[in-house]
């Protein structure tokens, strides 16, 4: 009997029961399928990808669980635990390497799945099945299974969006829970209604007789103005007909462009939210125990990136990277593009998407002491804390990749992550981690324009390739885990060779078609009221005290960040890669940042045409004679980011390929 034949028969078996480990209670496969027809992928041969759930059992008096806000509040069944059902995807080698092999868990960040798109250039998508959503199947390759299990219980409500289903809080007598809720919204267009959930996510409804208060302002630490409560109402315009709806509000006459609005709300009902946290712990420890049967492993890696990145920094300050068993619950984590924040994982009423950029969603509790893993004492407050000082004290240090673009330094703080609290010098990385600093890159990879960028307007977004450093840097990290082979050494930008700065000693170039930002994102030392040490926010919005010092990557005399991992855009440069973007709308923020974006800019052509655009910096005739010089100049560097490890011999094919067309587009352009 074939694979194929073979998982369609296994398809039709009942749903596997699972002895409980920690909270695993019962895995339900409900759907298996082989992948690509039972392909060989690997060594080991074909894939099969398991689609269920997993059902959780908590017991509230368990002291691993005693940091889940509002657990003990939570529904119990008649044994006292708390349950609560997880979406789950995996694929899986049919024939898994000797003793499991690596689990690579993916937090999937709200609901969806990247691990594909971040590391295999594959489409990906809600339920992977053709080829093109497995790209190359480099992961695949690797012989790694890949997980994705639900951990937010707020995400929107589409169709294959991974869900943690999860009770509500209920007072000591049974009574709701309220508490306050806020929604906050930049209007860049005139618009009747706005959604009270981030990004479409579920909200909380507003009661209706409770108080509720509408605010405008102008800029981000502008006074707010109260609008007056007759003039807006909980609904919103549908084909020019009013449909009541708690979760939604319209104000009379329109929001207007260029106002930055707040809602502060009461609701009841809170979601455990953190158990999100307890969820994924014991599961990563589950997988690696008998019980998982024919799930087991080895090991377990986590990779986050961006929201979940903070995640996991979160779950490592929180301790939760404690097993049941005492045991570390994941060997290793890669967090991508968090910067120095944590976010709305375990407190009352939390929301787990926001996440307080620099002109969008503002000031939720993301950007908190502690940033940096080694304990520090903030002289403010007096605060003595580290991110990874629990999970030292408890022995479950994770081999840790901590690896942020440009944009985490002027959108995410990044700074704070390796530089010491009151800004006056470098802090060295923990022993067990690595930080990246990926040179002039956007938050997320755009890909090389099509048609070519003009000179010298330039493009929205900087389009460098993240993706060829993830991969090699994700190969390092296993290899560090899976066979002792020590990575490379941290690439940061440092205080004391001047490569991190102060906004103030931000050498940018003259150029008069480009000012540099004024400001970066900064982190506050926010007062959210009396009880926060329990998880419950009382402040709505907090209380801003002094800021934490900000400093971002220093450039060269064209504009390109000097310090972190080289790429090869910025290797053989054609143009400014900027990891920052000013807002384009006229009616406000102008001089702010954009959220994730930054910019390409690119050099002129020929020595006139920049002496003509008042350009300072070199023409591309100047930098390289001729495609064949320009070739040579890649092959060089291509070499030499292979030897250091910033890139996976198998994709300099792609690269230089890539190069090429870079290069013939630009001169075709002009």
């Amino acid at each position: 009997m074939g694979p194929a034949a073979l998982l369609s028969v296994l398809a039709l078996l009942p749903a596997q029961a699972t002895p409980r480990v920690g909270a695993v209670e019962e895995l339900r496969i409900e759907r298996r399928q082989a992948i690509l027809d039972g392909r060989d992928l690997f060594a080991g041969g074909g894939y099969e990808k398991l689609v269920g759930r997993v059902r959780f059992a908590f017991d509230p008096a368990d002291p691993a669980n005693a940091d889940v806000v509002d657990l003990d509040l939570a529904d119990r069944r008649a044994d006292g635990r708390v349950t609560a059902v997880a979406d789950l995807m995996v694929l899986r080698p049919l024939r898994p390497p000797p003793g499991g092999g690596t689990a690579l868990v993916e937090v999937s960040n709200r609901g969806g799945k990247a691990a594909l798109r971040s590391f295999c250039r594959g489409r990906g998508g809600a339920d992977p099945t053709a080829a093109e959503d497995f790209g190359d199947a480099w992961l695949l390759r690797r012989g790694l299974t890949i997980v994705w299990l639900g951990w937010q219980a707020d995400v929107p409500d589409r169709a294959g969006l991974l869900r943690l289903r999860v009770p509500v809080a209920r007072a000591e007598n049974s009574s709701p829970l309220r508490g306050r809720v806020r929604a906050d919204w930049v209007v860049d267009e005139p618009v009747d209604s706005l959604p009270l959930g981030h990004r479409g996510h579920r909200a909380y409804p507003a009661l209706p007789e409770a108080e509720a208060r509408l605010t405008v302002r102008s800029g981000r630490l502008d006074p707010r103005r109260e609008i007056e409560r007759s003039r807006w109402r909980f609904g919103r315009l549908v084909a020019d007909r009013f449909v009541p709806d708690r979760t939604w509000i319209s104000l009379a006459g329109g929001f207007r462009a260029g106002g930055i609005y707040e809602l502060v709300y009461t609701a009841r009902d809170p979601l455990v939210i953190g158990l999100g946290l307890a969820a994924l712990r014991d599961f990563a420890a589950w997988l690696k125990t008998g019980s998982a049967g024919e799930l087991q492993v080895e090991r377990t890696v986590a990779v986050g990136i961006s929201q979940t990145g903070r995640f996991l920094r979160h779950f490592l300050w929180q301790g939760f990277n404690r097993a049941p068993d005492g045991g570390r619950a994941f060997d290793a984590m890669m967090v991508l593009t968090a910067g120095a924040g944590r976010g709305s994982f375990n407190h009352r009423f939390a929301q787990p998407s926001r996440d307080a950029h620099r002109y969008s969603a503002f000031f939720y509790p993301t950007d908190l002491f502690p940033f940096a893993s080694r304990i520090q004492r903030d002289p403010e407050t007096g605060r003595e804390d580290g991110l990874l000082r629990r999970a030292e004290a408890d022995r479950v240090l994770p081999r840790l990749f901590q690896v942020e673009t440009g944009y985490e330094y002027w959108g995410r703080a990044a700074s704070l992550v390796h530089t010491t609290v009151d800004g006056s010098d470098d802090l060295a990385p923990h022993p067990a981690e690595r930080i990246y600093h990926l040179r002039g890159a956007q938050h997320f990879p755009v890909g090389w324009p099509q048609p070519a960028p003009s000179y010298p307007a330039g493009m929205r977004g900087s389009p460098i390739d993240n993706l060829a450093v993830y991969r090699a840097l994700l190969a390092a990290l296993l290899d560090w885990v899976e066979r002792g082979v020590e990575p490379p050494p941290s690439r940061i930008p440092s205080l004391l060779d001047g490569t991190l700065v102060p906004l103030s000693e931000y050498e940018w170039p003259e150029l008069p078609f480009q000012s540099a930002p004024k400001a970066a994102h900064e982190a506050y030392r926010a007062d959210y009221g009396p009880r926060w040490e329990q998880g419950i926010l009382d402040f709505q919005p907090p209380r801003l005290g002094p800021a934490y010092p900000v400093f971002v990557p220093q450039v060269d005399e064209r504009g390109n960040e000097i310090a972190g991992v080289p790429t090869l855009e910025t290797e053989v440069p054609l143009g400014t890669f900027t990891p920052w973007r000013l807002r384009t709308p006229d009616a406000a923020g102008r001089r702010e940042l954009e959220d994730f974006f930054g910019s390409f800019l690119p050099f002129a052509r020929r020595e006139d045409q920049a002496r003509e655009a008042d350009d300072p910096r070199p023409a591309l005739e100047q930098l390289y004679r001729d495609e064949a010089a320009y070739l040579e100049a890649v092959d060089a560097a291509l070499a030499r980011l292979t030897a250091e490890r910033w890139l996976l011999p198998e994709d300099v094919p792609r690269q230089r390929r890539e190069a090429l067309r870079r290069y013939r587009s630009l001169l075709a352009a002009r």
